[in-house]
């Protein structure tokens, strides 16, 4: 019995000890979407590779993803950020936020334009452009520019930039295009519009329903329907003026002891593996040069992207913000 006591303990000892060994753990704030990294598998095998633990704390878009950055600035909780766009990137990067990190790989990222951070405060993970999708049934004048779109009465649903991402670059999409006299352009566009939504998602929504004849959307959306319904019903129109991109960065969280394999996780999201894996699950492009999906030769890559610089949208933000209320609301 005694024999039989001693053994059981130093099996209890054993298992306390093997459970006491502190396993890293890296915290990633990320847009909720983002989970697909997850179910695919690619950071189970990131956790096994470096031995580590990745926690996701899933946010609904980036900008709420900075404000918990900011309340918890003086005692981080995050190791990395995931999905910043231009605009909240910015946000981050003035109340410093983000800790700079040139990825090992850095030279592959091949993406146009804008690199959103060239001191590498953050790192590009993936990139799309914006587009219109429009039932042809409904529409049938040819379309070639952003003039043609004013034509359109009470045709139009999209999202308010106020709430949406989606909105907010669609609105730096026609200031991209029309500088100073971007809001003549929307005097002329509001009789196109038949409502504004909180966000793509009721955007869509009201569009596949048929109360719109056209939406502002993604140029992945020709390539989404065909692989999901296994149809073109919808078309994509980018006027000729050029595209407009959006940017997904990843950034390590400024806090006195970074973790290595942090910085581990950002080079992580550039191998060949995760750049792959995007198209189909982020519906965007990846970064890279690796090889696509057959199903994205209907995605619509613009032959040139319209574009504003960090300085001149952190200048102006609020102005342009206050100006588009002020002529849509009344």
């Amino acid at each position: 019995m005694k024999n039989l006591i001693r053994t059981i303990s130093i099996i209890c000892i054993l298992l306390i000890a093997s459970c006491s060994k502190n396993q890293d753990v890296l915290t990633v704030y990320m847009p909720s979407e983002y989970i697909w990294l997850f179910k695919s598998g690619l950071i189970s095998k990131f956790e096994a590779d470096n031995d580590v633990k990745v926690k996701g704390i899933y946010f609904e878009g980036s900008s709420k993803i900075v404000v918990r950055l900011s309340l918890e600035k003086e005692y981080p909780k995050a190791d990395i950020v995931m999905g910043l766009n231009q605009v909240s990137f910015l946000e981050a990067d003035k109340l410093n936020l983000l800790e700079p990190y040139r990825p090992a790989t850095y030279t592959k990222i091949k993406a146009p334009g804008n690199t959103i951070s060239p001191e590498f405060k953050a790192t590009m993970f993936d990139f799309g452009g914006l587009a219109f999708i429009y039932d042809p049934e409904k529409i049938k004048i040819p379309l070639k520019s952003f003039e043609d779109i004013t034509k359109l009465k009470k045709s139009i649903v999209m999202p308010d930039p106020r709430t949406s991402t989606t909105g907010q670059d669609f609105l730096f999409w026609t200031i991209a295009v029309y500088g100073n006299n971007w809001l003549d352009y929307w005097k002329r566009l509001k009789g196109a519009i038949i409502t504004i939504t909180p966000d793509w998602n009721s955007c869509f929504a009201k569009f596949e329903t048929g109360e719109a004849a056209m939406m502002v959307s993604y140029a992945s959306d020709e390539a989404f329907s065909i692989y999901t319904y296994k149809s073109d019903k919808y078309k994509v129109f980018i006027p000729e003026e050029g595209g407009y991109m959006e940017i997904e960065a990843n950034a390590l969280v400024r806090k006195k002891d970074i973790n290595d394999k942090a910085r581990k996780f950002i080079d992580f999201c550039l191998t060949d593996e995760v750049q792959q894996a995007i198209p189909l699950n982020n519906w965007m492009m990846p970064v890279t040069d690796v090889k696509l999906p057959e199903v994205f030769k209907y995605y619509r890559n613009p032959e040139k992207y319209k574009h504003i610089p960090n300085e001149e949208l952190a200048a102006d933000l609020q102005i342009w913000m206050n100006k588009w209320t002020e002529l849509m609301t009344y």
